[in-house]
């Protein structure tokens, strides 16, 4: 059977990263293509508007990540990971129709839910697939699509400039729905676990054994604190490098997003290969290789706000991007050495969850600290916040095998 070939581990890493990149493309496309849409709906002419349109996506992302965890470590997680895809990509298709504000407002609501209840399924499942000497570097490669569908979304704008919004909606819309009956035939479910002994389980046992877990607590603030420079660094950095060097914002954008792109790839592969070899001789090395990619990003926040030419910020944004690629390759890898598989989808679910809010959360933060011209200063401020989850990681996070298994 396929399922039981050697390369299939990889074959289902492959698959997923291509439904990584369509998660973030689809969700990326409606900001860069709002001076198109705003053209024929008018309400997007209005900031306020716009930013409701976006905000709407984040809360509901975010309130479901648990419930979206709990899910998946519940049913066939190749049905869940299929069936979302299917329904954020026929989304994705409807928005092409939208003719007004409310239509966009309550697709993009629907599209939360939906993108919501793919990473925790399928972070689990590419871990059950991998053993630790290659999970690091099979999530990481994973995480890669997700860069790639951010750095993709960029170009929304120059697409529906060339055929229509509408059309390029429809079209990734459409990729979508035939790349989930792809996967209908050839993606395979794996549970570690045995399946009667997950039915029986009451719902919310998981989420009580998570709750009485220090360790897990511990993972949970190590992700939720970057998170806060990482969605900084997604939604200001052009900003920032638009402010810092006097230039407009289509020629500060593409800087930036190249930028984090590249490096964060670079990271991810180098954090990868790194933890999975380390970890066998070392219980701590994925902790070790996480903090060493916190690290790198202290000094980079802090010379990215106090930069002021195109070398300096290019390299203090290479710098934070590969040092975030190496500790995002590590989280999940790092919680399958605390939890068991048939809770892992719940913990990332919870960990996504403050993660999105620290992004919501420092998103508004900034948007006020730009208005009064301290987004440099603010951008400085964060290495603080992120030396302290460094101290936090090594000193409280004391894992006892590679791989909990029960």
């Amino acid at each position: 059977m396929m399922k039981n070939a050697k390369y299939y581990p990889w074959l289902v890493v492959a698959m997923l990263w291509g439904v990584a990149l369509l998660n973030y493309l689809d969700r990326q496309m409606l900001s860069t293509m709002r001076p198109s849409i705003q053209v024929d709906i008018q309400e997007l002419q209005s900031a306020t508007n716009f930013g409701r349109l976006m905000a709407i996506f984040l809360w509901i992302y975010g309130l479901m990540s648990p419930l979206s965890g709990m899910i998946a470590d519940r049913i066939n997680r190749k049905h869940l990971i299929v069936g979302s895809l299917f329904v954020w990509s026929a989304v994705t298709l409807l928005m092409g129709y939208a003719t007004d504000f409310s239509q966009l407002y309550w697709l993009r609501a629907i599209m939360g839910v939906s993108e919501a209840l793919y990473i925790p399924a399928a972070l689990s499942l590419i871990a059950d697939y991998h053993a630790p000497n290659t999970r690091s570097l099979a999530v990481g490669i994973h995480m890669t699509g997700l860069y790639m569908g951010q750095a993709l979304g960029g170009f929304g704008a120059t697409i529906a400039a060339a055929y229509s919004w509408q059309a390029t909606f429809h079209w990734f819309g459409i990729v979508g729905v035939v790349y989930a009956a792809v996967l209908l035939v050839f993606l395979r479910e794996k549970r570690n676990a045995q399946p009667v002994q997950v039915e029986k389980q009451p719902v919310f046992k998981g989420f009580r054994a998570l709750v009485m877990l220090l360790p897990f607590w511990i993972i949970w603030l190590c992700f939720s604190i970057p998170s806060i420079p990482g969605w900084a660094i997604k939604n200001w950095l052009p900003t920032l490098f638009a402010g810092s060097l006097n230039v407009p914002m289509g020629e500060a954008g593409p800087i930036a997003t190249i930028t984090i792109a590249v490096s964060s790839f670079m990271g991810v592969i180098t954090g990868g290969l790194l933890s999975d070899r380390w970890v066998q001789r070392n219980v701590k090395g994925r902790v070790y290789t996480s903090a060493i990619g916190l690290s790198l990003t202290v000094p980079a926040l802090f010379l990215l706000g106090i930069g002021t030419t195109t070398g300096y910020l290019v390299a203090s944004a290479f710098c934070f991007g590969f040092g975030f690629g190496m500790f995002d390759a590590n989280n999940m890898p790092i919680l399958c050495q605390f939890v068991a598989p048939r809770h892992r989808a719940t913990a990332y679910g919870l960990m996504n969850m403050g993660g999105v809010f620290s992004g919501a959360l420092i998103t508004d933060l900034l948007g006020k600290s730009t208005d009064a011209g301290n987004l440099g200063r603010d951008f400085a401020l964060m290495s603080v916040v992120i030396l302290a989850a460094v101290c936090l990681l090594l000193v409280f996070l004391r894992p006892k095998t590679t791989d909990c298994l029960t």
